[in-house]
């Protein structure tokens, strides 16, 4: 027999969604004593979870679809209009392999140099500039890395380019102008991306085989068609958009090792393992993206609470990666917790749970952790750099949170 879910008042609780940000859903589970509850969004009935047991049921495909869930405001900025987040099934499957195709060894090892190569630049740049906003200049550096990767040869103003892209993720949760913004320049991305798909099949540009341009443009569906120039170019931005947005975590990387001195020590002795712990923990302990969304496929109990199809439903990813059931003491920054991690799919999602392959866990996460390596390992190895006083602090309902941290006296190391 099911019973009633806890629910949050109020006839509409978008606002407080706005203003509570990262921890609505946490502050709620703590009110509730529950990991699932009900509130009503945009005037639609939803459902809350979080933890590592509501993940595993958030991406049960038997329970769970993805089509229909994104609101629009969503699609007309970070994800687009039929890409691989809204599929389900075999065409899902079939698209994510399109995805997975890009992120093997030889082609990260390949995305690694060149990051490598841009970095070094920039920091050349670095050293002539009186004060470095070290996040639009990470984005930029990304912005030119994550197109030469992907076979964009960009001949554009990279400054404006990088701008264009950011607003994607960064207008996500916006309303008004900033909303605006993200959607006029969605729309002036995919024309540009979708032209570059039909010069590749008209012959007029070559990108390398291994390139996102070349695979994208030449893949196929499950019936064996092209994909429509215009979902190309979709599916081209969602490579290169989440590249970009990692300017994120390589902004939560100073900061970390700003607020946490004594990490520096133990990433120079501890070698690439211990490197490896502090950014994983860079990624648990610091919020990125807030949540993930999917509809209810078909009616189900689970601990005694009916969920109804079609019912939207948000996971909440930063509360499970704080979930005290998952993590001791998670509010406290100890790299050494992922030292003997059990490595679980649902438990640790800052990215999306579940399998790379199969289901909807972000299939650019192993992109992060090589852009995050090669970034903790040229801040602390191979630049110096001094952080002034300044407001440092992280605003909850900052949805992504972008500290533009300021640093003087660039130089190498």
């Amino acid at each position: 027999m099911s019973r009633e879910m806890p629910r949050d008042t109020g006839l509409d609780n978008t606002l407080n969604v706005l203003k509570d940000g990262y921890m609505y859903i946490m502050d709620r589970q703590d009110r509730f004593d529950s990991d699932v509850f009900e509130t009503r969004l945009l005037g639609q009935r939803t459902i809350c979870l979080v933890g590592e047991e509501a993940a595993e049921i958030f991406y049960d495909e038997g329970k769970f679809q993805r089509e229909g869930a994104a609101p629009n405001r969503i699609k007309e900025t970070l994800f687009g209009k039929g890409g691989v987040q809204g599929l389900d099934g075999d065409a899902h499957k079939h698209r994510k392999a399109m995805f997975m195709s890009n992120m093997s060894r030889e082609n990260l090892q390949h995305f690694n140099q060149l990051f490598k190569q841009q970095l070094q630049l920039a920091l050349e740049k670095w050293e002539q500039m009186d004060e470095v906003i070290f996040y639009k200049e990470i984005e930029e550096v990304l912005t030119r890395t994550s197109c030469l990767w992907a076979g964009v040869i960009a001949e554009k103003d990279m400054e404006k380019l990088t701008d264009e892209i950011g607003t994607l993720f960064e207008s996500a949760a916006s309303v008004g102008p900033a909303h605006w913004a993200g959607r006029r320049n969605r729309n002036k991305l995919e024309k540009w991306m979708s032209g570059l798909v039909e010069d590749v099949r008209d012959g007029k540009i070559n990108p390398p085989e291994p390139s996102a341009l070349y695979q994208f443009s030449w893949h196929q569906d499950l019936e064996g068609n092209y994909l429509d120039p215009k979902i190309a170019a979709v599916e081209m931005l969602n490579i290169i958009r989440p590249i970009v947005a990692n300017a994120v975590y390589i902004n939560f990387l100073v900061l970390a090792l700003y607020e946490h001195p004594q990490e520096l020590e133990k990433i120079k002795t501890g070698g690439e393992d211990y490197a490896k712990m502090f950014v994983q923990e860079v990624r648990r302990a610091y919020p990125f993206f807030p949540v993930a969304v999917a509809v209810v496929k078909n009616d189900f109990i689970w601990r005694d609470f009916t969920f109804k199809e079609g019912t939207l439903t948000l996971l909440d990813l930063y509360g499970t990666n704080h979930h005290p059931k998952s993590w001791d003491n998670p509010d406290i920054f100890n790299p050494e917790r992922f030292r003997n991690w059990n490595d679980s799919p649902f438990s640790f999602i800052p990215q999306g749970g579940g399998d790379h392959y199969l289901g909807h866990r972000c299939a650019g996460e192993w992109v992060t952790l090589e852009v995050m390596k090669t970034s903790l390992d040229f801040l602390v190895n191979h630049m110096d750099y001094n952080i002034p006083k300044q407001d440092l602090s992280l605003s909850v309902n900052d949805i992504p949170n972008t500290p533009e941290i300021a640093l003087h006296n660039v130089r190498k190391k």
